[in-house]
């Protein structure tokens, strides 16, 4: 069994990124991403604590506006006008999930294609069921699964893959990009019959609903590559996945772990879209 070191592959990719960052800015282009937080959710402050680091580490240019809870759509969304029009902005990531009273669809859609790094506007996830060649602004969370089995040389086409969990951010794009490759996909949501006669005729199994140990060793087949998606807490504080590494491991031939798994490369390719957002609207 093999770990996939998302911690790792996300500081090669900072390097890289760095390296690029340093070559625009001698061309006169200096990669900027504004971040707006509405409120002040513990997670969100936490993933926006990890993401302006990740702006550190490679260069980009960090913003980050903080809005009261009581802020209306409207008022949103007119800032968010704002941003677009603004010529040294190349990145708007509005942090989610946003308090109840404010119509999240609409915010996203009010993002400027070219500057959603965050890959969730209709057009970006559009473009990518054409193809591979038109996954320019992907979600983070697929983007970075993809690019780890890439760099661990872990073939996709004619793979099972089964993605447990359809949400618009991870589960349905991930399974997009994974089609796009040539695998044969089974998505499950909360009313598939026997999720467990799903997970184990996969080659592939990737899990992103935030359920302690919802897939255990029994539902797996042996040399398994595993995509543990989901963050949990223990009872301890400690943060955990979706399934049950500890004896999934004891079968699998790749797992991601939890922390240090695809976490980290959620950021990582979060600013590599930052960065291509620049060169396209140059």
């Amino acid at each position: 069994m093999e770990i996939l070191d998302g911690r790792k592959v996300a500081n090669e990719i900072y390097d890289n990124l760095a390296n690029e960052v340093q070559k625009l800015n001698k061309e006169g282009l200096y990669p900027k991403l504004v971040v707006i937080l509405v409120g002040n959710d513990p997670a969100s402050l936490s993933y926006i604590k990890q993401k302006r680091i990740a702006c550190e580490k490679t260069g980009i240019i960090w913003e980050q506006i903080n809005y009261d809870p009581s802020i209306t759509t409207e008022d949103l969304i007119e800032k968010i006008h704002e941003l677009n029009e603004q010529k040294d902005i190349h990145g708007i990531l509005v942090q989610l999930p946003l308090p109840k009273h404010i119509y999240e669809p609409e915010v996203i859609k009010a993002i400027d294609p070219r500057k959603d790094v965050d890959g969730f506007t209709a057009y970006n996830l559009g473009k990518m069921f054409l193809s591979t060649e038109f996954e320019h602004l992907p979600p983070c969370t697929p983007a970075g699964i993809i690019d780890l089995l890439d760099r661990y040389h872990i073939e996709i086409k004619g793979k099972n893959v089964t993605i447990v969990g359809s949400s618009n951010i991870v589960g349905k794009p991930l399974a997009t990009m994974f089609i796009n490759r040539k695998a044969t996909v089974t998505v499950c949501n909360s009313s598939t019959k026997d999720l467990k006669a799903e997970t184990l005729k996969a080659d592939i199994v990737a899990v992103g609903v935030g359920k302690q140990n919802l897939i255990t060793a029994d539902m797996v087949k042996d040399n398994v590559i595993v995509i543990d998606i989901g963050c949990n807490k223990k009872a301890d504080g400690k943060l955990c996945g979706d399934t049950d590494f500890e004896n999934i491991s004891k079968k699998a031939s790749f797992i991601t772990p939890v922390p240090g798994g695809i976490g980290p490369m959620t950021v990582a390719h979060l600013m590599k879209n930052t960065v291509n957002a620049a060169k396209r609207l140059r």
